[in-house]
């Protein structure tokens, strides 16, 4: 009853889709596909660390892997006249390769930008994480990245955790703030949760974002 549930599987198959979309007709089929998804997915979060990428969405069709980044910075991503996007390709098809598959998938990469970067949980914990990283004091990175958030008219709550040594203290401590409402048992809450590290020299901070955007009702899925 009291397990803490991670609020995006919470609401798979009711508000949210699969990241992975595919089908694998073996098991072995399976254990190399999400053999492949883990290893894109574990490259492209530390290559593309700070260029605001909320999520990474990979499809499959025959013999190729589509791989669909949101990010409210494309064009850091993409680069003069595509060269960026090119290279990324470039480097995720040496990943795979690396796996030693018997057949390599041709991969296409489509970038695609978010609108209302503020109401996005990934983004918000980026912009945390780079303000601690710049020394700044916790305290007023959470108050401004609060009021930031709560400007925005999408958002109808928020809550932010932040965790480690803060301010360089010996003992470890956790620290949370929270403005508006953070529904987690509605299941038609739009709910958008998301995890980052902030890496400082004493240690790394852990960094927790819900950001509640109001409820989906079937009308609106419809739509």
């Amino acid at each position: 009853m009291t397990h803490t549930v991670h609020p995006y599987a919470h609401r798979l198959g009711i508000i949210r889709d699969w990241k992975s979309r595919w089908f694998s007709k073996t098991p072995a089929q399976y254990r190399e596909n999400v053999k492949i998804d883990t290893s894109i997915r574990r490259f492209l979060t530390k290559r593309l660390r700070g260029m605001y990428v909320t999520s990474i969405e990979i499809e499959r069709g025959q013999n190729q892997i589509r791989i669909l980044l949101k990010t409210s910075r494309p064009g850091f991503v993409i680069g003069r006249g595509g060269e960026g996007s090119t290279k990324i390709s470039k480097e995720i098809e040496q990943v795979v390769k690396k796996l030693r598959l018997k057949e390599v998938p041709q991969i296409r990469l489509d970038i695609e930008e978010v609108r209302s970067p503020e109401s996005q949980a990934a983004v918000v914990a980026q912009m945390i994480s780079e303000g601690l990283e710049k020394r700044q004091p916790h305290r007023r990175v959470l108050k401004q990245t609060v009021e930031k958030v709560m400007a925005n008219r999408d958002v109808k709550g928020v809550r932010i955790a932040v965790a480690g040594r803060l301010g360089g203290a010996e003992m470890s401590r956790r620290e949370e703030i929270k403005r508006g409402r953070i529904p987690l048992q509605t299941l038609r809450a739009d709910i958008d949760f998301y995890r980052e590290i902030a890496y400082l020299p004493y240690g790394v901070i852990g960094i927790k974002v819900w950001i509640y955007r109001g409820d989906i009702f079937e009308e609106k899925v419809k739509a």
